[in-house]
């Protein structure tokens, strides 16, 4: 398992300037780390406006804060955007993304990207892996406030944390993404023996547990631990925690963690970082 901070990405250079100079992107995970995707944190400023065209990928964002909306350039078709909200798009999607009031979201690519990627004359990155394939797909939206009214947040870990599986391999883009909760004092022992993830912290602190080394680290917002099928490790929150997580490869949704706290296999495993 590996872990990331923002001061580490800074000192590696992995901090870029986007919209012209309206967006601070984090690279956290790019195509190098083997996880089957990549994902960026993304500060924006208010009245960043930006025309988009994700033709070789899919994208995934997940709202953290801050106001704004998102048009389909095709259909005309416009959704707010505010906390706890979802918007995917591909490469059917030329689509406007304007911000109102500071924001701050998590971006999740399938293929994943290089990490040094520029926006083109389209607003979109050039091809880092095998592009999606044809389809009529459009993008879509999902509310993690409308999925937990309808009966869609799950208890997972055993007992310990609460999950809105938002994503899934239904959805068909790659990668599962999730809405994570834990209580303060709860403590999990996982093992995805099957998967890829990535979790990326939002709110609280606490502290994960390489249980094979020994290794501990602290967990506090703008942090990310990821592990793959060599990492049984624990979680501990000293206080309420909410991260969102990135499974490769998705699962199907219903699963439950077995006694090793790992979930069932749901596809093909990536690699994962050189020399894992």
């Amino acid at each position: 398992m590996f872990v990331r901070t923002l001061d580490e990405l800074k000192s590696l250079g992995r901090i870029k300037s986007l919209v012209n100079g309206t967006t601070r992107s984090a690279r956290f995970l790019t195509a190098a780390d083997g996880m089957g995707f990549s994902y960026n944190e993304n500060r924006v400023s208010k009245g960043s406006d930006a025309t988009l065209w994700y033709k070789n990928h899919w994208e995934a964002n997940y709202i953290i804060s801050g106001k704004g909306e998102v048009t389909d350039l095709t259909s005309g078709e416009k959704w707010p955007l505010e906390a706890g909200v979802l918007y995917i798009v591909g490469p059917n999607d030329r689509h406007r993304f304007h911000v109102s009031e500071d924001e701050h979201h998590v971006s999740v690519f399938c293929p994943a990207l290089r990490g040094d990627e520029g926006h083109d004359k389209d607003g979109g990155y050039e091809s880092s892996g095998s592009r999606p394939p044809k389809t009529d797909r459009r993008m879509f939206v999902k509310r993690a406030d409308e999925m937990r009214k309808a009966g869609k947040e799950m208890i997972a870990a055993n007992g310990q944390a609460r999950t809105i599986r938002m994503l899934t391999k239904a959805d068909d883009i790659g990668f599962g993404f999730s809405d994570v909760h834990f209580a303060k004092g709860a403590e999990a022992i996982l093992w995805y023996k099957h998967h890829w993830e990535a979790n990326h912290i939002i709110s609280g602190t606490g502290e994960v547990t390489d249980l094979t080394t020994g290794q501990t680290w602290k967990l506090e917002p703008s942090v990310s631990y990821n592990v793959g099928p060599k990492d049984r490790h624990r979680v501990r929150a000293h206080t309420d925690i909410h991260l969102v997580s990135v499974f490769c490869p998705p699962l199907v949704g219903n699963e439950q963690h077995d006694k090793d706290g790992a979930l069932g296999p749901s596809g093909p495993i990536p690699p994962g970082p050189p020399g894992y």
